[in-house]
């Protein structure tokens, strides 16, 4: 390590380059002359030859060429005959050219062997510095849960990390040279030729795999492969991550049983929905005749006998002919009933206002000799079929008239809030008898009523009208109420695009 500090600071400066070289030769022509003084002859070329060794190692080929002339000519003056003359004689010619021959080649040997060991200096400092690197990557791929190894172009594992570690169960000791697929029984979804054609072509494959774990059981796993390749561009490995999606794709499979489940289901209750609406409108449609033919006969009887009978006998009369009445209406409300889930809706954008005003003036019949308060707020344009939305409002109104019977002054408000920014919910609220709230899911059954019918006439369909209207329309139906305090009745529907719900 020191020496390589020597040669760096001697790289950094010429001036300290050349003087290293002449102050080797220096040192080396003063120890020859010392010793030939001393009668130690023929010491006069180790020492030279050291000296270029010195120089060429540790100050470059540039100083060590000065050191082999310097020599060259200290040799010829001081050591070759005639001494202290450059001119050597002939038979010493042999030995000065083998002397400078051999500095040559000491020379060059010697530059040859510093660029090699340079070189692998370097090369021991890259490799250091890549180690490092390396193991900080791999340090910081151990801290990750994800499933990560990579493995060479024959497919034998050569780093496993801790993610794969716990997904699997085999430690990186016994998955390291395995063969990955054999290891991992690995199935996949195309043959593996045409998978390797891809990722060599675009470097990266995606899909889904399943594999072994170290327990025997089979897990499920999404799996990224990235090709690696060395500066030629060959393919040199594949890092390969998995993510365990066993459960997500459990989850997906029972998805799509309930929702084959639920589809089988829901074509079952539509033929069955079917089934009933035209078991309905069959037996309403064969009901009426035979009811019309009572009730005409009834009547006929009733006043061609009632001079004759008594009291008792007309009152069962009348009752006969309400009972045929009501049965009549429970009809036609069925048959109205049962065609709204036949009818086509024909969508269109409807003005809530219209349609109440529109109501009030069909049920204006019921409101006379009342007193009655009308709250009528504005109201927004609603898309839907205008026929059925009219009905909707018209049941609504015509029950809150209704339940507002007894009240000497009744109140009746129809308004508009907006619910959860996609829905509108329209109201119609009364001060009427109310009703329990422990009850409010039976208010839109078929046939359900919630007060005796000699108090308040109908069919017990209207409200079953409205919600399935609302239903078809996207939007629900509700009630609040509350016994001798009134009672209000909500639906919403889907507010219209852009700005066209307002008024």
């Amino acid at each position: 390590m020191a020496r390589l500090d020597l040669r760096s600071r001697f790289a950094g400066s010429p001036a300290l380059r050349y003087g290293l070289s002449v102050s080797c030769l220096a040192i080396a022509l003063g120890l020859s002359l010392l010793a030939q003084r001393y009668s130690f002859y023929n010491v006069g070329v180790p020492l030279f030859l050291f000296a270029i060794a010195i120089s060429v190692w540790n100050a470059g080929i540039g100083p060590a060429i000065l050191t082999v002339i310097l020599s060259s000519l200290a040799y010829a003056y001081f050591f070759a005959e005639p001494r202290y003359s450059f001119a050597i004689a002939r038979r010493e010619l042999p030995h000065y050219a083998a002397f400078v021959l051999f500095a040559l080649l000491l020379t060059w040997f010697s530059a040859v062997r510093r660029s090699v060991e340079r070189q692998l200096l370097e090369s021991r400092d890259e490799l250091r510095k890549e180690v490092v690197t390396r193991t900080q990557q791999a340090s910081l791929l151990n801290l990750t849960h994800d499933t990560i190894f990579v493995r060479d172009m024959s497919d034998i594992i050569s780093y496993w990390n801790r993610g794969a570690e716990e997904l699997y169960g085999w430690t990186s000791e016994e998955a390291v040279g395995k063969h990955s697929h054999q290891l991992l029984q690995t199935s996949f979804p195309l043959p593996m030729e045409e998978i390797r054609a891809e990722l060599l072509r675009t470097g990266r494959w995606e899909g889904e795999l399943q594999k072994t774990k170290a327990d025997g059981s089979r897990v499920v796993v999404a799996s990224r492969w990235s090709l690696g390749q060395d500066a030629q561009g060959r393919p040199t490995a594949i890092l390969e991550t998995n993510n365990d999606v066993t459960e997500r794709k459990r989850r997906e499979q029972d998805i799509q049983t309930l929702n084959a489940e639920l589809a089988k289901r829901s074509t079952e209750l539509e033929t069955i929905n079917r089934e009933l609406e035209a078991f309905a409108y069959s037996i309403s449609h064969d009901l009426r005749a035979p009811l019309r033919h009572m009730a005409g006969y009834a009547e006929l009887l009733h006043k061609k006998a009632a001079p004759v009978l008594d009291e008792k006998c007309n009152h069962y009369m009348v009752m006969i002919l309400d009972a045929a009445k009501r049965m009549g209406d429970l009809i036609d409300d069925l048959l109205a009933f049962s065609r709204i889930g036949r009818t086509e809706q024909n969508n269109t954008l409807v003005s809530l206002n219209q349609l109440v005003n529109e109501a009030v003036t069909e049920t204006r019949p019921d409101t006379e000799g009342r007193s009655i308060d009308w709250k009528i707020g504005a109201l927004p344009n609603v898309y839907g079929d205008r026929s059925m939305l009219k009905l909707v409002v018209v049941n609504l109104i015509a029950n809150a008239l209704k339940f507002t019977r007894t009240r000497p002054n009744a109140s009746i408000e129809i308004g508009c809030t907006e619910g959860n920014g996609d829905d509108l919910i329209v109201f119609v609220r009364d001060n009427g008898v109310g009703f329990d709230m422990a009850y409010v899911n039976k208010l839109f059954g078929v046939f359900q009523r919630l007060h005796q019918a000699d108090a308040f006439e109908g069919t017990g369909i209207g409200l079953a009208t409205v919600q399935r209207i609302i239903h078809r329309h996207g939007g629900k139906v509700w009630a609040e109420g509350l016994v001798n305090h009134g009672a209000t009745f909500y639906f919403s529907t889907p507010k219209p695009q852009g700005e066209l719900w307002k008024t």
